[in-house]
C-alpha cells in the first residue's frame, strides 16, 4: 500500500513539475535605438519615430515579422529588416517609421515637458508563452537628430503585462480577460522654450504697452487714449486666437489662457483709469487728472510685470 501511494505521489509530482515546465513563457530580448523624433503636431496629437528595434529569442513560431505590434500607433512601417536563424537563437533588426498618438500636457505650455510612450507586443501570443526582457547595452537614442528645440531629460525602458478586458473571440478562454507581455519605452522631453515663448506673445506685450502709453496722454485727449486702449484689447484677443488655433482643445487652464486673462484685465484697467481720469478733469482740474493717471501708471506697471513674473516662475 506504501509502494502505491509513493508511486501516485511520484507521479503527481512528475506532472505538476512538467506542467509547471510547461507554462514557463520564452523571454524575448529586446532592444532599442532611436535615430530621429519629428514632426511634433500638437493639433494632431501625434509625433513621427524612427527607430531601430531588435529581438533575439528561440522559438520560431513568434515570427515578429509578421505579428510585431505597436498599440499606441496611428500607422507603422518596416523599411528594412535582417533576419538571422542560423544560431540556436533567432535574431530580427528592424527599421521602423511610426506615427504615434499621443496626449499632450499643455498647462505649462511653452515651458511644458511631455512625456512619449512606445510599446511593442506580439499580436499572437500572450504572456503565458511570450514575455520580453530589455536589452539595455549601450545607448538608446541618438542625441544629435532626435528633435529639433526639445531635449532629452529621461529615458526609460521596461517590461511589463499588459491586460486587456476581452477575449478576442476566443473560444477556448473562460472570461473576457487577455495578458499579452509588453516591451514599454519612455522618453521625457523639456521643451527649449525661450525663443518660443518671445515668438508667441511679443505680440501681446506690445498691444499691452501700446494701450501703457494712454497714461503719457494729456488727460482730455479722449479719443486718443480710448482709441489705443480698445485696439490693443482687440490685439491681446486676436494674439490668443492665434496661438490657440495652434493648439489642441483642453478643458484646463494653462499659462497661454492666464497670461492673455491678466493682459486683458489690465488693458481693462487702463480703460477705466482712461474713463476716471476725463471724470476728474471735468469735475476738479487737470493737475488733478494727471497725478491721478501717474500713480495709477505705476500701480498697473508694477502688478503686471509682478504677475507676469509669478506666472512664468510658475510653469517654468
Amino acid at each position: 500500500m506504501r509502494i502505491v501511494s509513493l508511486v501516485f505521489i511520484l507521479v503527481l509530482f512528475k506532472s505538476s513539475f512538467l506542467s509547471a515546465q510547461k507554462s514557463v513563457p520564452d523571454t524575448v530580448y529586446t532592444g532599442i535605438y532611436i535615430t530621429s523624433i519629428h514632426d511634433i503636431d500638437f493639433k494632431q496629437k501625434e509625433y513621427n519615430i524612427n527607430l531601430w528595434l531588435w529581438l533575439k529569442y528561440k522559438n520560431k513560431e513568434f515570427d515578429f515579422m509578421q505579428n510585431l505590434e505597436v498599440p499606441q500607433a496611428k500607422n507603422f512601417t518596416k523599411s528594412y529588416s535582417t533576419l538571422d536563424t542560423s544560431g540556436d537563437k533567432v535574431y530580427l533588426l528592424m527599421k521602423l517609421q511610426c506615427v504615434m498618438k499621443d496626449s499632450w500636457k499643455l498647462n505649462n505650455f511653452p515651458f511644458d515637458r511631455q512625456k512619449l510612450r512606445l510599446s511593442f507586443e506580439n499580436s499572437q501570443f500572450d504572456s503565458e508563452s511570450l514575455v520580453f526582457a530589455a536589452d539595455t547595452f549601450g545607448k538608446h537614442f541618438d542625441p544629435r537628430f532626435v528633435v529639433n528645440g526639445w531635449t532629452i531629460d529621461t529615458f526609460k525602458i521596461s517590461s511589463k503585462i499588459k491586460s486587456y478586458e476581452t477575449a478576442f473571440g476566443d473560444p477556448s478562454l473562460d472570461k473576457p480577460h487577455s495578458e499579452y507581455s509588453s516591451y514599454r519605452v519612455s522618453i521625457g522631453l523639456q521643451r527649449e522654450a525661450m525663443g518660443l515663448f518671445w515668438k508667441m506673445f511679443t505680440g501681446m506685450y506690445l498691444a499691452f504697452f501700446i494701450a501703457y502709453v494712454c497714461f503719457f496722454i494729456h488727460a482730455d485727449s479722449v479719443d486718443s487714449r480710448f482709441g489705443l486702449s480698445v485696439g490693443s484689447l482687440f490685439a491681446v484677443i486676436g494674439n490668443k486666437y492665434v496661438i490657440d488655433s495652434a493648439l489642441p482643445e483642453t478643458a484646463s487652464f494653462t499659462l497661454v489662457d492666464t497670461l492673455h486673462g491678466v493682459t486683458l484685465f489690465f488693458v481693462f484697467m487702463i480703460i477705466v483709469g482712461t474713463a476716471l481720469a476725463l471724470h476728474l478733469v471735468k469735475k476738479y482740474d487737470i493737475a488733478v487728472a494727471n497725478r491721478f493717471d501717474k500713480r495709477m501708471s505705476i500701480v498697473i506697471l508694477i502688478s503686471y510685470i509682478i504677475l507676469n513674473l509669478y506666472f512664468i516662475y510658475q510653469a517654468a
